[in-house]
């Protein structure tokens, strides 16, 4: 398995897998339940790890030819 493979795991792992395990409310982050912060948090998260595997990604490179 490629390690770009590996970190598109993270998210599905982070928002499905987490939320059982961050199941609350009383702590507030932010103005917002624990547990809706924690989907918030994965949905920024998911876009910053999308575009990391956008660059790393070799089908997404352009070859410049001169």
């Amino acid at each position: 398995m490629k390690p770009i493979h590996l970190l598109g795991a993270i998210p599905f792992i982070g928002i499905l897998g987490g939320i059982f395990f961050v199941n609350r409310v009383t702590p507030y982050v932010l103005g917002m339940p624990f547990n809706l912060f924690w989907l918030v948090m994965w949905v920024v998260l998911i876009s910053a790890t999308m575009a990391v595997i956008y660059r790393l990604d070799p089908a997404n490179r352009e070859e410049h030819t001169s």
